[in-house]
């Protein structure tokens, strides 16, 4: 069956603005396209108005909405590994006092797809659906180290402690295969740090990764390492419900 072009259009437009984090302008994007610049201008402005594109901080460039934020939540509350993790979540919280967060991989990121609060009162919490860099993040460390997805380029720097050298990150990757676990020490956000470990499926497939995070203050290096063993347990119990549920 013939597609619609001009609806076709529209959602190349939406994929090419995904990977562009600063923002896309109009002859660029009729560039892209193939098409002429009022084409591609009445195709952003159609969605514009519809909320799927915004303008950038720039005023002259786009990138991508408030509506897909909706759609993309909507999808994720609907996730069978969301309601898988949901009680080893919680496990995760009982065990260690601290946040817990479940992550898949998506765009070249750490797509956080579901989370459990600290009853402390100083804690670490993330919105569902936010995006991470996979070189600085426990859960983006685990993916990159048990999945078969590409090495990030271009390493950008988010505190003093950031593998920003590739062989670095590589030899670090080697270390979370090891260990059967990743942190994050300080390397995405000051005074945070993070454990991580993960998920597989009946294929013995990586499908995500979860861990918790906590104020560097109170989470030491440590408390991590003792930790290290019950996180580890948690994350092979629910992989372990994940194939028992295929079987």
């Amino acid at each position: 069956m013939a597609e619609i072009q001009s609806l076709a259009r529209g959602l190349k437009i939406l994929a090419i603005m995904a990977d562009c984090e600063n923002g896309i302008g109009i002859t660029e994007l009729a560039d892209q396209l193939g098409v002429d610049k009022s084409t591609a201008s009445r195709l952003v402005h159609t969605l514009l108005n519809n909320g799927f594109v915004q303008k950038a901080r720039d005023g002259r460039s786009y990138t991508l909405g408030p509506m897909l934020v909706n759609l993309s939540r909507s999808v994720i509350t609907r996730m069978p590994l969301r309601d898988s993790a949901k009680p080893f979540l919680k496990k995760l919280v009982e065990v260690s006092g601290e946040c817990s967060h479940l992550a898949i991989y998506a765009q070249g990121k750490a797509l956080y797809v579901d989370q459990m609060e600290s009853p402390s009162t100083l804690r670490v919490n993330v919105e569902v659906g936010q995006l991470a860099p996979l070189h600085c993040t426990a859960l983006g460390k685990v993916m990159l180290a048990f999945g078969k997805y590409p090495l990030p380029t271009g390493l950008e720097r988010h505190t003093a402690k950031t593998i920003t050298d590739l062989p670095a990150l590589e030899k670090e990757l080697e270390t979370v295969r090891e260990k059967g676990y990743a942190i994050d020490d300080e390397e995405f956000d000051n005074d945070v740090r993070c454990i991580s470990v993960p998920v597989f499926d009946y294929r013995e497939k990586l499908v995500g990764a979860i861990g918790i995070s906590g104020p560097s203050a109170r989470l030491s290096l440590k408390e991590i390492q003792t930790l290290a063993p019950q996180i580890m347990q948690i994350g092979k119990q629910l992989s372990d419900r994940l194939k028992f549920k295929r079987s």
